[in-house]
């Protein structure tokens, strides 16, 4: 087995990353291979490699495997099922969405993440063809990232679909606030937001106590102060279970609980 381990990894965030993206890859390959799946990603084996099915294998409960299968799902469902010319996948990691959804052939989807990640996934996929017109953005996005996004040809009076998985957490809540405020700037109103938060008792006590840094108990009044109108989902909820849970999640006003949300917001028009 490799001696590879992510958390140690997690000292140096700039290869922190690019590993933990890829045993999201082995998750996505290994769910692509159940008889009851819930999606197909052909390309994620590759891009995995077999350290990273390693680390899943010694480091992740087959619970954390089930909310990675469940999290996917949601915001495929998300983004496959709104109409819009443009999409912004902040921090996409080594997910193959351009290639493995079904996109209308004008879809302008803008990817952003380390150089590092985006030119892995860019070799390893050079002779599969994207589903849509496809723009890789290599960009720090705790630094600033606007004008790269326009320069690649985003409209910014045009609605957008943005989806922000799995990062916020890993922000200061500075940054968090900061990223969110950047989002809203660019957003007409009539854009979705598609995003994923913990709770402060999550970020204090989870599993990953230390790496992650930002959580909110009040993700709707987070995201309405940027002109976000949102809607909470809790993983295990109908609408965010896919038959993989047999427990309910937390009550919504219990802060005593660890919780994750999944949101999906609209833009509305404040002026």
């Amino acid at each position: 087995m490799s001696e590879i381990n992510p958390l140690e990894l997690a000292k140096d965030y700039s290869q922190f990353v690019p590993f933990t993206a890829r045993m999201m890859a082995a998750i996505r390959a290994r769910e692509s291979n159940r008889e009851d799946r819930l999606f197909h990603d052909p390309f994620a084996a590759n891009l995995a490699g077999q350290d990273a099915f390693n680390q899943v294998d010694s480091q992740l409960t087959p619970k954390d495997q089930a909310y990675v299968a469940v999290r996917t799902r949601f915001f495929d469902d998300f983004l496959t099922s709104t109409r819009t010319s443009q999409v912004v996948l902040l921090a996409s990691g080594l997910d193959a969405r351009a290639y493995r959804l079904p996109w209308p052939p004008n879809m302008q989807l803008y990817e952003l993440d380390y150089p590092k990640v985006l030119t892995y996934k860019a070799n390893l996929l050079k002779d599969a063809t994207p589903a849509c017109n496809h723009h890789l953005i290599g960009a720090d996005l705790t630094q600033p990232w606007a004008e790269k996004l326009l320069s690649a040809g985003y409209a910014p009076k045009v609605p957008a679909i943005w989806l922000i998985e799995g990062l916020l957490m890993y922000l200061s809540e500075a940054q968090a606030h900061h990223l969110i405020e950047t989002v809203s700037q660019l957003s007409a109103p009539g854009s979705q937001l598609g995003l994923d938060l913990l709770n402060a008792k999550a970020v204090e006590y989870g599993p990953y106590k230390g790496y992650f840094q930002f959580g909110t108990d009040t993700p709707k009044s987070f995201l309405s102060q940027y002109g976000w109108q949102a809607n909470i989902t809790q993983p295990k909820e109908p609408g965010a279970n896919f038959g993989r849970y047999a427990e309910l999640p937390p009550p919504p006003d219990d802060i005593e609980d660890m919780k994750t949300f999944f949101i999906k917001a609209n833009k509305i028009d404040v002026s």
